[in-house]
């Protein structure tokens, strides 16, 4: 096909509704756009539980929430704009209602869904070895766009952050965060496996989540002691980010903190449940490859179980995560 070179002023509108850590991986193509289309106006359609994530981001122009209540509302709303160009990063049938009402020019992530489900039923693995950002850019080649390799990026307003001097005092030295946040108990690492890692750390931890995992926290610390803060439901969306932005090290699932944590390129310990890394969701770190590591049960016949997640493990042995090696992980975040 050959390249549209687009004229100056032109306005292209990004889609991408859910979730976090989704719309963290579309910073790439947000800031690309931004700095490489001459001009460009650049707008972002998402869900207004996700509008936080997207409106302090200085590439994009223009915030539209998406409502599914008043989905006319919203299509009226985005054909007053009169886009020049749609970048669909969504691909479902919210995304494609849009793209019937707006009716512009567009191009449309390409999903591999059939692919993951023969990974899923069948353990048949024919995904490709590439990240999920650098399939992000395939489409964007009509439209002159390439991938800058920089990173993602996210972006915390100035008043909105976590002062380092609210932190414990045992934390003056450094600290390991460490995420107990999911929306999935099988992307959760279980709280006996945080007690055995953080016992052989060289430093502190601060446990990281909502108010759903307070109890968690609870029992780790109590078991921890002043090697553990109970940091979860405390904070807000951008406290935690600043927290992430202030440790030495994270300890995480296959979470949205998990791709806040590469953003700002720190040294991350991922391990997987039910998901696996070649999904291409994995800490997205073009520049240091090995500022990340990721620690997985291989193999492991039952695994992958779900392409997003499940509320218990379907085997009820979750062998995923409580077979991961305490010592590795810890071995590996000691290094640092």
């Amino acid at each position: 096909m050959d390249e549209i070179q687009p004229p100056s002023a032109t306005k292209i509108l990004i889609i991408r509704l859910s979730s976090i850590g989704d719309i963290v991986l579309t910073t790439p193509v947000i800031r690309a756009v931004k700095q490489q289309v001459p001009g460009v106006e650049l707008h972002f359609l998402t869900k207004k539980a996700n509008e936080n994530v997207v409106l302090p981001n200085p590439h994009i122009d223009k915030v539209h929430v998406y409502d599914s209540k008043s989905k006319k509302a919203v299509f009226e709303e985005l054909k007053a704009e009169h886009f020049d160009y749609i970048i669909d990063l969504q691909r479902n049938h919210r995304s494609r209602q849009v793209l019937r009402n707006v009716k512009v020019h567009s191009s449309t992530f390409r999903k591999l869904n059939f692919r993951k489900w023969l990974s899923v039923r069948l353990k048949l693995n024919f995904l490709p070895d590439v990240h999920i950002v650098e399939r992000y850019f395939e489409n964007l080649y009509e439209i002159n766009v390439r991938n800058d390799k920089k990173g993602l990026e996210f972006y915390i307003p100035e008043d909105a952050g976590f002062d380092e001097d609210d932190l414990p005092m045992v934390f003056e030295d450094g600290f390991v965060a460490v995420v107990l946040a999911g929306q999935y108990e099988t992307k959760r690492i279980p709280a006996e496996k945080i007690i055995e890692i953080g016992s052989i750390l060289h430093k502190p931890i601060m446990l990281l989540g909502g108010k759903d995992v307070i109890n968690v926290g609870e029992d780790i610390v109590a078991e921890l002691g002043d090697r553990a803060y109970n940091g979860c439901g405390k904070y807000t969306l951008y406290q935690s980010c600043s927290i992430l932005k202030q440790a030495d090290c994270v300890i995480t699932g296959d979470t949205g903190l998990m791709h806040i944590a590469a953003a700002f390129e720190k040294p991350t310990a991922v391990l997987w449940g039910n998901t696996i890394p070649e999904f291409g969701m994995y800490p997205y770190m073009p520049g240091n490859r090995n500022n990340f590591r990721n620690f997985e049960v291989c193999p492991l016949r039952c695994r992958p179980c779900s392409k997003l997640g499940h509320h218990k493990c379907p085997r009820k042995h979750f062998k995923c995560m409580n077979e991961i090696p305490a010592t590795e992980v810890a071995d590996w975040i000691n290094r640092f």
